[in-house]
C-alpha cells in the first residue's frame, strides 16, 4: 500500500469536520513549500543576474586606491 492510499484509508475514518482540518494542514504545506521553492528561484537569478553584470570587470583597472577607502574622522 502506497503512502497516499494509507492517508486515504485513514482520512475516510475521520468525521468531516477533521478531513476538513487535515486538509487545511495539507494546504498549509503545499503553500510553504511553493513560498520555499519561489524564495530558491528568486537566489538562483540573482546570483546569475549579479554575476553576468559582473562578468569581465576583473578585467578593468581599480578606480580606487586602498587610501580611498579610508576613512578619517577629525
Amino acid at each position: 500500500m502506497t503512502t497516499a492510499q494509507t492517508i486515504v484509508e485513514h482520512l475516510s475514518a475521520l468525521p468531516i469536520s477533521a478531513q476538513q482540518e487535515v486538509l487545511d494542514f495539507v494546504e498549509f504545506i503545499e503553500a510553504r513549500r511553493r513560498d520555499r521553492t519561489v524564495r530558491e528561484d528568486d537566489i538562483s537569478w540573482s546570483a546569475f543576474s549579479l554575476a553576468s553584470a559582473m562578468r569581465g570587470m576583473e578585467d578593468e583597472d581599480s578606480l580606487y586606491t586602498v587610501a580611498d577607502l579610508k576613512e578619517s574622522f577629525r
